[in-house]
């Protein structure tokens, strides 16, 4: 549900920049980020060993992909980021159902 929440946060985050509402665009990006910083927070290294690394780093990635977002106005990095977010998604939900 953290990924859906995002993905729908970032795909709001990038129509509202194309629409060059920079200020809505700010606000989903924070919500964005702050699912991304908590899913972040919750890696698990004891028990996640190389999967929580490469998570973290992931989250790194994004965090600071989507700041460069904000400072280009650049709504493609967002799409960047949330095709990311969808294919981690997709992968958890896969793991979910087997």
């Amino acid at each position: 549900m953290l990924y859906d929440g995002t993905y729908r946060f970032l795909a709001q985050a990038s129509a509202a920049m194309n629409e060059r509402q920079f200020e809505v665009a700010h606000n989903k990006l924070r919500r964005a980020e702050m699912i991304i910083s908590h899913l972040q927070a919750s890696l698990d290294y004891e028990n996640g060993g190389e999967i929580a690394s490469r998570l973290y780093r992931i989250y790194v990635f994004c965090t600071r992909h989507l700041n460069q977002a904000r400072i280009n106005a650049d709504p493609q990095q967002i799409d960047e980021v949330r095709q990311l977010l969808k294919t981690l998604r997709d992968a958890w939900a896969q793991v979910a159902g087997s």
